[in-house]
């Protein structure tokens, strides 16, 4: 197997291409997607190869891509539509939890909807109302699935699984995402939707992440090895459905565990994997499970105060101390 190291962006460029190649139902809508070739620039030189059918820059009106992509769903084909930051899916909310979530239930299956919605979440200065995670949202409604990778690898494979699955998806890329880089086959490859992946192995303490808090969770884990603490750390890539076996499985063997999400600590993504962890592995147990998440505040626009608000690898190094028992600056007894 040939592979190549090349970036996030790239690597969600590849999907889209290959998909469109592989398949002439698949077609691409969005904001400004075509000829500036997108917010992050992911979708450059598309409209160029595959015409204007097939990319299609739309109006400003996030319900109206829902609708015309849920439209085209129904009917056959495999949009891909593209909302530019996760904060803009809020204008088409009920498109997307009233129908695009329930057509195949409403229709007792007579119709299903193949729609991928692309968005991006997270964000770097661009204040409270441009810098939310809200996947917690979507990973609430039944009827969505939704996929937040953390590697190009998995972004690519994903996106493919994605535009290939009769159901609707819910994309989530991260802004502070795309530059980072990794290793990506180049031929045909998908990774499959709901399986969570050990992205470490460790003996210590479970760090569960996804998205950009898995490239964190690595970082913590890199620092508490030099401390000689081994951090398994399982990266949960899907939201919903949640494949909790990795977790529960690692749990079994390091007894501790700390959940880490991007999103508010109330009602979140790790509040959900915290208690199932509870639920189902009590017995495995040495310490309370602890989470890491966002302070509970709109985002700040000052970088200083915005650096404070999110997670951070040094904040997921203390936890795992914490449900270690060891103090900061404690000297550790190798296990």
């Amino acid at each position: 197997m040939t592979v190549a190291v090349i970036t996030y962006r790239e690597a969600v460029r590849q999907a889209l291409r290959e998909e469109m190649l592989r398949d002439e139902r698949v077609f691409l809508l969005g904001e400004d997607i075509g000829r500036y070739g997108g917010s992050y620039a992911v979708t450059k030189g598309l409209l160029e190869e595959f015409g204007e059918k097939r990319v299609k820059d739309t109006p400003i009106s996030e319900t109206a891509i829902i609708g015309a992509a849920a439209g085209a769903a129904m009917d056959g084909l495999r949009p891909v539509a593209e909302i530019m930051t996760i904060n803009f899916t809020l204008v088409a909310i009920d498109q997307i939890i009233n129908n695009v979530a329930k057509v195949h239930y409403m229709f007792g299956g007579q119709f299903r909807c193949p729609l991928v919605i692309r968005t991006v979440g997270g964000g770097r200065r661009l204040a409270a109302t441009h810098s939310q995670n809200l996947e917690v949202l979507f990973a609430h409604i039944p009827g969505l699935k939704v996929v937040a990778p953390a590697t190009p690898y998995d972004a690519k494979g994903l996106l493919k699984a994605s535009i290939r699955d009769d159901d609707p998806v819910i994309f989530i890329e991260h802004s502070l995402l795309y530059g980072t880089r990794g290793e990506v086959p180049e031929e045909d490859y998908v990774v499959p939707i709901g399986v969570s992946d050990i992205k470490r192995r460790g003996r210590d303490v479970t760090i569960v992440a996804y998205s950009r808090m898995t490239v964190e969770a690595l970082a913590a884990a890199d620092e508490l090895a030099k401390q000689g603490i081994e951090a398994e750390v399982v990266d949960l890539r899907t939201l919903r459905p949640l494949d909790m076996g990795p977790v529960l499985d690692s749990v079994a063997r390091t007894n501790r565990a700390v959940v880490v999400s991007e999103d508010w600590r109330s009602f979140g993504i790790g509040a959900e994997v915290a208690a199932r962890i509870q639920e189902e592995a009590f017995d495995d147990l040495d310490a309370p499970v602890l989470r890491v998440s966002q302070q509970e505040v709109p985002t700040p626009y000052a970088a200083n105060l915005e650096r404070l608000a999110f997670p951070s690898s040094r904040q997921i190094v203390e936890a795992c101390l914490e449900v270690l028992n060891i103090r900061v600056g404690e000297p550790v007894m190798a296990g």
